[in-house]
């Protein structure tokens, strides 16, 4: 019953990492040349230039903005989601929060380019109130991109913490509080522990999203944001170099799965926890 699935993980991640990691390790594109040698050159060269220690930073931050933005703003509708008691109006607001994801990521995009540049709606507001003479150059700032990755990731957020809410016994909560503890008190001690694997879940997911975009940062980024995937697209668009481009993208795969394997430890513990 595996093999299905195992023919997909082999066809489709497995294969493709190999040859990745392969032409990272190679001189040249065998294809092309086939009397390349392996070589270390393509790490040594990110190795040596602290401008690639700067970008994989950029990457990270990003990334770490995005997720603990999106869990401020995705936790508290999921509460509400998950024990909203009317049908009605708990299939209203999972609409609202799945509609944007019905619109595709260069929609979404561009909605934020027009919101962002100096002549958009926030900072035609801006002026119109009196808080700016001139337009707030929002196009090319890191927050600009973050607020956008936000809008564009929250909802994934939103529904991983949904689910694990909505297995919370409301009664638990019910029971701290006839034991003396606040509303305030039994959430922070009963249901945000409780809630910690979809914190987990979610965070993960966002962050391993957020760090591998592409079409987001450079256009609210305006070029002026570097990040691992845009390098990464340089290197094969422009400069034809395969082996570091596929260097990067090792790079940026390996930070992806210690984020699961740091992911996978702390579910362990959590559970020992909790036995």
């Amino acid at each position: 019953m595996l093999a299905p699935a195992g023919l997909v993980f082999l066809i489709f991640f497995a294969i493709p990492f190999l040859v990745m990691a392969t032409m990272s390790l190679l001189s040249a594109n065998p294809l092309v040349q086939p009397n390349a040698e392996f070589t270390l050159r393509h790490y040594e060269r990110m190795a040596d230039d602290i401008y690639y220690y700067e970008v994989l930073w950029q990457t990270l931050r990003l990334g770490l903005l995005t997720t603990v933005l999106s869990l401020l703003l995705g936790y508290p509708l999921a509460f509400v989601l998950a024990r909203m008691r009317s049908a009605t109006g708990r299939t209203l607001v999972l609409m609202a929060v799945i509609a944007p994801m019905v619109m595709g990521l260069v929609v979404r995009t561009f909605a934020w380019l027009g919101m962002f540049s100096n002549r958009g709606l926030i900072n035609t507001a801006l002026q119109w109130l009196g808080l700016a003479t001139e337009p707030v150059p929002f196009l090319g700032s890191e927050g600009a991109v973050v607020v956008a990755l936000c809008h564009i990731y929250v909802p994934f957020m939103i529904l991983t913490l949904t689910g694990v809410i909505a297995r919370i016994d409301p009664r638990l909560e019910e029971a701290a509080r006839g034991l003396g503890a606040t509303k305030v008190g039994a959430f922070l001690q009963v249901t945000l522990p409780l809630s910690a694997p979809g914190i987990l879940a979610g965070c993960l997911l966002v962050f391993a999203l957020a760090i591998s975009a592409y079409v987001t940062p450079i256009v609210i980024g305006n070029y002026e944001i570097q990040t691992l995937p845009m390098l990464i697209f340089q290197q094969v668009n422009s400069s034809f170099n395969l082996g570091f481009a596929a260097a990067l993208g090792v790079v940026l795969l390996v930070v992806a799965l210690v984020l699961v394997f740091a992911y996978g430890r702390a579910m362990q513990r959590a559970a020992r926890g909790a036995m």
